[in-house]
């Protein structure tokens, strides 16, 4: 059976969410009893603003992915593959700068990962370009939080 682009855009958004609220969850703690008393710029978004911010990221990232996977095209597995690599950063950085407190690192990790975010839009713009333009929002936003990450690392060296 001919799986339709809408189911495969719906599975691969309910996982990027799922995924992605698993991980903010894990965070919880660090968030309430870290977070709020390390040093931060003056101009670091409040906390309420990441729970939209994100579950609109993740869903945006899932359709994308279901368009890819929708789409046969010679660069259809190197695509997903970038894809998965950067996800799997994205949900490794939570961990590393909110549970493990280790700035600096989260800082290099998140640039590694804005780096596959850009290879994973490039690939996907190759095989459908709305499933770049959909990855567009979440390097800018990742590139914010790379920019606040290092900012946020200087502060508290």
């Amino acid at each position: 059976m001919k799986q339709s682009l809408f189911f495969k855009a719906f599975l691969c958004a309910s996982i990027c969410l799922i995924l992605g609220i698993a991980s903010g969850f894990s965070t919880t703690e660090s968030i309430q009893n870290w977070y709020i008393f390390i040093k931060k710029p003056s101009w670091n978004p409040p906390n309420w603003i990441f729970g939209p911010v994100w579950t609109t990221l993740y869903i945006c990232m899932g359709i994308a992915l279901g368009i890819v996977w929708h789409n046969k095209h010679l660069l259809q597995k190197k695509a997903i593959i970038f894809f998965i690599f950067q996800f799997v950063l994205n949900l490794c950085w939570s961990a590393i700068f909110f549970n493990f407190h280790q700035l600096g690192l989260a800082f290099v990790e998140i640039i590694i990962m804005l780096f596959m975010i850009a290879t994973t839009i490039y690939y996907f713009y190759q095989i459908k370009k709305v499933a770049g333009f959909l990855l567009i929002p979440y390097l800018l936003w990742v590139s914010f939080a790379t920019i606040l990450n290092g900012t946020i690392w200087q502060l508290n060296s």
